[in-house]
């Protein structure tokens, strides 16, 4: 016999984590090589995660709506194999326990404080299973063996998950030190602490809202689609930059070919592909568009893949992306528009097709907004805004002098990270975006 882990695999640029949403074996349970166990969710799509092996599953270490970090064992699976050896469990190790050293720390407000550890290291074994991500935590913020043992854990079977520990850690943190402590604030700053304190057991109150009101609890996609948005406002400066195009030639030529098109090639087209295909050509002009941070490295990123913001029926949002698209005329991105779109609406997504996005293009105008100013989707350096298309009386420039017309205008509008992206080029590449619209050839053959 021999046990092999099941892990969490990788799903995708920036996913560090995911949600487990139902098993799908329960331990004694026989599975197949490549057979699906559990469900997952991340913050961009659901999927599944097969078995690496054939065999019964002897052990499950997380429940339904657990998070879970990547590269983590979740289950354990017993195979036939008499070869091999089985591998020692995780819950068999004995973990190296931090010393007891004078340990220095900084609270809240960045003042200094020393304690000594009250804990003593611990020489036995311990029964009860920790992850490598809890024991790195642990080491990290002082926590001893003894306190571990004596944490309660919300986990399956009672185990100590991330979210406990990192809770233990400011609770403990929030309380007064235990052990010698050096106390360098000055009275005023402990009066400022213990005013906090009353604040925030205030803040913990139960809210209570006047009049009549409907409370709806977030479901799981809002919830992560929620902490996306404020954790790339938090990220990256935005920088939001504004035009307009008249797009008369690209309306008039899109209404004379649809119908011949569908007919053709099986599938509608859309403006996004046209949209898509401005895009591509001015990314090639400025590749810093098609960029991204990190720390203090600009990393210009040669494949062009387009994220296409797609709203789905109950009112969430979704980045498929279309990847390489710079190698594809208008038949394949209409094709890809409209494949992406479909799957996304009927949850078909798979994980590589919401992966490695560099640029956004997300459609405002669908809904018949003007314009908008979109949050830039981590970890790219720009999304672009497209508004709906209206007729309005504008002035024309001719040979023969100027004149007032009814055209077909456009607003666009990108946010940027101006960490990377300065105004300049910021509006320099907007500006060219509206002039690839504007001169849309209207005698084109498709």
């Amino acid at each position: 016999m021999a046990i092999v882990d099941l892990v969490m695999p990788k799903l995708g640029e920036s996913i560090m984590e995911a949600t487990v949403l139902k098993w799908l074996k329960q331990p004694g349970d026989a599975v197949q090589q490549d057979e699906t166990v559990l469900e997952i969710a991340t913050d961009k799509v659901d999927s599944e995660v097969p078995s690496t092996a054939e065999g019964f599953i002897e052990k499950i270490f997380f429940s339904v709506n657990d998070v879970v970090p990547i590269g983590a064992v979740i289950a354990t699976i017993q195979t036939a194999n008499e070869e091999s050896t089985e591998l020692p469990q995780a819950s068999q190790a004995t973990p190296v326990t931090p010393s007891p050293a004078p340990v220095s720390e900084v609270d809240s407000d960045g003042d200094y404080y020393e304690t000594i550890s009250e804990e003593p290291p611990t020489s036995k074994s311990v029964n009860r299973f920790y992850s490598p991500l809890v024991m790195t935590i642990a080491s990290r913020e002082g926590v001893s063996m003894n306190e571990l043992e004596n944490m309660p854990g919300t986990g399956n079977e009672g185990r100590v998950t991330k979210k406990d520990i990192l809770k233990f850690v400011e609770d403990k943190k929030s309380r007064k030190p235990a052990g010698p402590v050096y106390n360098l604030q000055p009275r005023q700053q402990q009066v400022k602490e213990e005013s906090k304190d009353v604040q925030i057991a205030t803040d913990q109150l139960p809210a209570v809202y006047g009049g009549n009101v409907e409370i709806i609890e977030m479901d799981r996609m809002r919830r992560m689609i929620a902490d996306h948005m404020v954790r790339s406002v938090q990220t990256s400066p935005h920088v939001t930059s504004f035009s307009e195009a008249d797009v008369t030639n690209l309306v008039m030529w899109r209404e004379k070919v649809k119908k011949d098109f569908e007919k053709r090639e099986g599938v509608k087209l859309t403006f996004t592909p046209l949209f898509v295909e401005a895009v591509v050509r001015c990314i090639k002009k400025y590749p810093m568009i098609n960029s991204s941070l990190d720390g203090t490295r600009i990393i210009i990123k040669k494949d062009i893949n387009i994220g296409m913001a797609t709203a789905l029926p109950g009112g969430n949002l979704i980045v498929p992306v279309i990847r390489n698209a710079d190698q594809l005329n208008l038949i394949g991105l209409t094709k890809q528009v409209n494949k992406l779109a479909e799957n996304a609406r009927n949850n078909k997504l798979r994980p590589e097709e919401i992966q490695d996005g560099t640029f956004t293009l997300t459609n405002v105008g669908t809904f018949g907004s003007l314009m908008g100013t979109p949050i830039i989707n981590q970890p790219q350096a720009a999304i672009l805004a497209v508004g709906i298309i209206k007729k309005r009386a504008v002035v024309v420039e001719t040979p023969m002098g100027d004149s007032i017309a009814i055209r077909h205008m456009m607003y666009l509008s990108m946010s940027y990270d101006h960490r990377i992206i300065d105004g300049s080029l910021g509006a320099t590449f907007l500006t060219a975006v509206a002039n690839e619209l504007e001169n849309f050839d209207p005698g084109r053959e498709v």
